[in-house]
């Protein structure tokens, strides 16, 4: 290994991730309501990055200087970095809201109303409104120091108020709060029109106009909205003894209750009230940020759109992948590998493998992963039909999916009342790999059939994520799929270790590493040599190195990072030979591809796993081959439009993201020409026998 060389950290390489989707919420090219929404995955993305990120660095500030001192960062230094890093991106956010956002919205006839706006008949209307739906939500509170003080909801709106007595403008200030209820109502509250404009008032605002009933003994001097955001980490990852889902539940019920990582004020609040506030409730001087005057944007994915079709981006209509919706299923998988790529194709296959299975007199049993599953789900509702049916079914639930827990325990809950055998996480380890497994009979003898995927069986995410999905019947493969689901169960290691599955505590980090060094060994010889990732998050400092090493070899490395991406391009003498873009479009990226060239016969492979550590260290997941020719095509012709893309993509240097530059070429969109490439590739029904090598690792 060569010389430790220099990364990014990584919580200001997932800022910088998040400016490019304010970016696209900045870019006057992208339809209107796709930079509503844009906003909202921004404000969405940065919740949830103080809750757990910041979080966890504040923590950091309390330990001793001893284990400060092991971090490869100051935390002190690093909380002020992302303090200034994120005002700036506010300041950039209120004014393409109101700059741009709102006057584009009128010139389109929705109107965003304040209340001094208001005609005679929608004051009407919000009076009625707020009286007979909203006065039992809202909960006024006056603040008084030598009382006890109320608990502030985690990611939940209030507004701050200035008072005074009534006809009294001097003396001593009160404060007083009040929640607004967006959490029972919508946000967004369409007005009786009297034209043919759409109007809206914003839920905060009917809570504004209605405070002179709340208070009917005070003048209203001012009113400001608020929030605070808490520590919402579980702190359950490293436990190794107890019921865990026990844990999990009760550290559910803490997790809103968990100290402030971030209080978000009003800009144009007072330096006195915020002072008070600050005090009141006990706030650090670190965690305070300037917004502007609405929060908990994350509400803009509920903005209505009033039917206005042309305000979005028009829909790509999905592929059908007719080889698996036609005809009998496993036939078609056991006469060659498939793969789909959702959102562009379909995601039925998948969902037909499940209830296929689920009433086919020859399959004998299911198996399958969950760590993020829809809300109503036909997957979930196919396992269920299945024991019905007589199959014996199987379901891993990972509860620590982050976000996801209670969600998780409600399924496994469901589906153990059904009969489906489930079991649950392990301590200190996350299951974060997405296989299903059917054992059929097929003339006396067991036959396994196995989806393997980069991402959830979730109906939902698999409209806007970009993901992989395989099928197969190839015995080298699903044999070892059957070994990972015999682990998950019994928790015996398998007495073979896995030779086609690159499987996380098993294999998967030497592995890789492996094929990087194969990549330096045939660059050094002049071999044909090349490295192309594509991921969400690089961020494993070994993984980094080791980059760097095959960079310095002279092997020629493509990276297509979605999110985090710590290890820095074009470092003269450290990474002159790699080159990183991130895509940011329509489509949540979401796809993990590992290409090895392989002097010119290149390995590939398709994963859940980003190259994190906790991804290679301390989860299950999986990386498995493609060996079928026409599948291994089509992905490396993927890869190649999205490293084409000139319109969303941005090249990654280390110093700040840059739009790649058309030269005159012209507008070369990836997620539009991968669904034209999809939509006119030949189906390709049967395939040459595949070609399983082992590994001998």
């Amino acid at each position: 290994m060569i010389d430790r060389k220099p990364k990014l950290l990584r919580d200001i390489s997932w800022l910088r991730f998040n400016y490019r989707v304010l970016q696209e919420a900045m870019n006057p090219e992208v339809p209107l309501f796709d930079r509503i929404k844009f906003l909202a995955i921004y404000s969405s993305n940065l919740d949830e990055f103080y809750s757990i990120r910041v979080a966890n660095a504040r923590n950091l500030v309390k330990l001793g200087k001893k284990t400060i001192k092991a971090l490869d960062f100051e935390p002190k230094v690093l909380l002020k970095q992302i303090k200034n890093i994120v005002a700036g991106h506010h300041k950039i956010f209120s004014k393409t809201l109101n700059n741009e956002i709102i006057p584009e919205l009128k010139r389109n006839g929705i109107f965003l109303l304040k209340p001094d706006e208001l005609s005679e008949l929608q004051r009407a209307y919000v009076d009625s409104y707020f009286h007979n739906q909203l006065i039992s939500f809202v909960q006024p509170v006056l603040l008084n120091k030598n009382l006890v003080k109320p608990f502030l909801n985690d990611a939940e709106l209030y507004l701050s108020l200035h008072l005074h007595e009534k006809g009294k403008r001097t003396g001593d200030n009160t404060y007083a709060i009040v929640k607004i209820p967006s959490d029972y109502f919508p946000r967004f509250i369409e007005l009786p029109n009297e034209t043919d404009r759409h109007n809206l008032i914003l839920l905060d605002d009917i809570v504004r106009h209605a405070l002179p009933y709340l208070f009917p003994g005070f003048d209203i001097i001012g009113s400001y909205s608020m929030k605070i955001t808490r520590d919402a980490e579980l702190y359950i990852d490293d436990e190794y003894t107890g019921d865990l889902l026990e844990k999990i539940r009760k550290s559910l019920i803490k997790r809103n209750v968990g100290p402030a990582s971030r209080f978000v004020y009003d800009r144009s609040m007072p330096e006195h009230m915020l002072n008070y506030l600050v005090s009141m409730f006990e706030i650090d001087q670190e965690d305070i940020i300037q917004e502007g005057k609405i929060h908990n944007n994350f509400d803009f994915f509920k903005f209505p759109d009033f039917d206005l079709a042309h305000l979005k981006y028009k829909e790509l209509d999905t592929i059908d992948y007719m080889p698996l919706l036609e005809g009998n299923l496993f036939d078609a998988i056991r006469e060659k590998d498939h793969l789909i790529y959702a959102p562009f194709h379909s995601y039925e296959p998948v969902i037909r493998f499940f209830e296929e299975a689920a009433i086919d007199p020859d399959v004998s049993h299911i198996k399958i992963t969950q760590y993020r599953v829809a809300r109503q789900s036909r997957i979930m509702n196919a396992l269920m039909d299945a024991v019905k049916n007589g199959k014996i079914v199987s379901a891993f639930i990972e509860v620590k999916a982050r976000f996801d827990e209670e969600a998780n325990i409600r399924w496994g809950e469901k589906l153990e009342a059904a009969g489906v055998k489930v079991q649950y996480s392990f301590p200190g380890l996350k299951v974060h790999s997405k296989m299903g497994m059917i054992r059929r009979i097929e003339n006396g003898t067991p036959m396994l059939y196995s989806y393997m995927s980069t991402g959830n069986f979730h109906e939902m995410t698999a409209k806007t994520y970009c993901d992989f999905g395989f099928f197969t019947a190839d015995p080298n493969l699903t044999t070892e799929v059957a070994k990972v689901f015999s682990f998950l169960e019994t928790v015996d290691v398998p007495e073979n270790l896995f030779e086609h599955l690159l499987v996380g505590q098993f294999n998967l980090r030497k592995n890789l590493t492996h094929y990087i060094d194969q990549e330096i060994r045939n660059a050094k010889k002049g071999k044909a040599s090349e490295i192309i990732l594509k991921m969400n998050s690089l961020e494993d400092d070994q993984m980094i190195q080791k980059l760097y090493e095959a960079d310095q070899a002279g092997v020629k490395i493509k990276l297509i990072i979605r999110g985090i991406n710590c290890l820095i391009p074009g470092v003269e003498k450290v990474s002159d030979h790699t080159e990183a873009i991130s895509i940011v479009d329509r489509y949540l990226e979401h796809a993990r591809v590992f290409v090895f060239n392989n002097n010119n016969n290149p390995t590939v492979l398709i994963s859940s796993a980003d190259w994190m550590v906790r991804n290679l260290s301390y989860r299950i997941e999986t990386a498995f081959h493609i060996y079928d020719k026409d599948i291994k095509k089509t992905i490396l012709d993927i890869l190649d439009i999205q490293w084409a893309d000139n319109v969303k993509a941005r090249r990654l240097d280390g110093v700040s993201d840059s739009v790649i530059k058309k030269n005159d070429k012209p507008a070369f969109r990836s997620q539009e020409e991968i669904f034209k490439y999809l939509r006119e590739k030949p189906v390709i029904e049967k395939s040459e026998k595949k070609i399983s090598p082992h590994l001998n690792i």
